[in-house]
């Protein structure tokens, strides 16, 4: 399959999140950004994150960041499991970056 491009990644996420239009998109692109770059820094490889395998990890990242600003925007335990997971089933398939 294919590599998904960020533009679809980020419909997706919108997707998931039940949001339409464009006003949001370049908030949730941060908030993807971020999801990704922490993923990308605790071993899942880069190519990974724009898998379909890595989709609803990314939607849960973004959904954990998206505070509105209340200060309490942290990853949850799901989202940290499912990157151990992604990092970990990478390695073991020898899909790791070089």
């Amino acid at each position: 399959m294919a590599a998904l491009t960020d533009a679809e990644i980020l419909t997706k996420v919108k997707s998931g999140l039940g949001i339409s239009g464009n006003y949001q998109d370049d908030t949730l692109q941060i908030y993807i950004d971020e999801t990704r770059a922490f993923m990308i820094d605790s071993g899942v490889p880069s190519a990974k994150t724009y898998d379909n395998a890595a989709v609803g990890c990314i939607l849960r990242g973004v959904i954990d960041l998206w505070d509105y600003g209340s200060g309490t925007g942290k990853f949850s335990e799901s989202f940290n499991m499912r990157v151990i997971q992604l990092a970990v089933v990478s390695k073991l398939e020898g899909t790791g970056d070089e």
